[in-house]
């Protein structure tokens, strides 16, 4: 009998340690190095971001093939729920895609759409993959095992993100509630105020709404250490 398809996450695995998944966001590095700064720093993924930086294709695939082949989750952060790029991301290396300004259950949706094979979503099947070292893999085995591991985030950077966390949070495939902290605090009228009340309030909401929906909650943007660690005791794990 032959040995089922095995696709580990680095992230996933945290998540189901119990521990938080770290991540570096990488928008100036323009080679596989990143990747392996990423690990030696500590890291468990690396997260490529499209969204502010210039990083064409290749180049994306290129870290992410150096990420997977040293244990490092490779991430990319899309520009929209939108994005016609992410299908070809994802048959090309990237294990997880974090969708910016998500602020409906239907954007929510949509992403998930892009990112996870039917029924849950919409992607279509390539071919061989560089996850599986360019083997030939049955076919409902790499499916399966493709759409068990990819990690789909959906970011909430806005007053009507956060009013609608808890169906946003509720849409199945999505499996990271994240806070974009900087983009929120700036929707909310007061950019860089990191730390404030309602900056907190806000992250226990999400963590709530994930809580309530068996998902993770992510914090990013806020560099504070001492806070960082406070969010993880909270729950965070992304």
């Amino acid at each position: 009998m032959a040995a089922a398809v095995s696709l580990p996450n680095p992230v996933k695995e945290c998540f189901r340690a119990g521990r938080p998944a770290l991540g570096m966001l990488a928008r100036l590095g323009r080679s596989g190095d990143i990747a392996r700064i990423a690990k030696t720093t500590g890291h468990d993924f690396v997260m490529i971001d499209m969204q502010h930086a210039i990083f064409n294709l290749e180049t994306v695939a290129h870290i992410a093939q150096t990420a997977l082949g040293c244990d490092i989750a490779p991430v990319v952060r899309v520009r929209s729920c939108d994005d016609q790029d992410t299908a070809v991301l994802l048959d090309n290396g990237v294990m997880g895609i974090v969708y910016p300004d998500v602020n409906t259950a239907a954007e929510a949706k949509r992403a998930v759409d892009r990112a996870k094979y039917p029924p849950t979503g919409r992607r279509s099947v390539a071919g061989t993959v560089p996850m599986f070292d360019f083997r030939p893999v049955p076919a409902g085995d790499a499916v399966r095992a493709l759409d068990d591991n990819t990690l789909v985030v959906c970011m909430i950077e806005t007053p009507e993100g956060l009013a609608n966390v808890e169906a946003i949070a509720a849409v199945p495939g999505v499996d990271v509630v994240h806070v974009g902290s900087s983009d929120l605090l700036t929707a909310m009228g007061t950019p860089g105020a990191y730390g404030t009340p309602a900056h907190l309030a806000a992250l226990d909401k999400v963590m709530a709404a994930a809580k309530n929906h068996g998902k993770i909650a992510g914090v990013g943007g806020d560099r504070n250490i001492a806070r960082q660690v406070d969010f993880i005791r909270k729950g965070a794990r992304f």
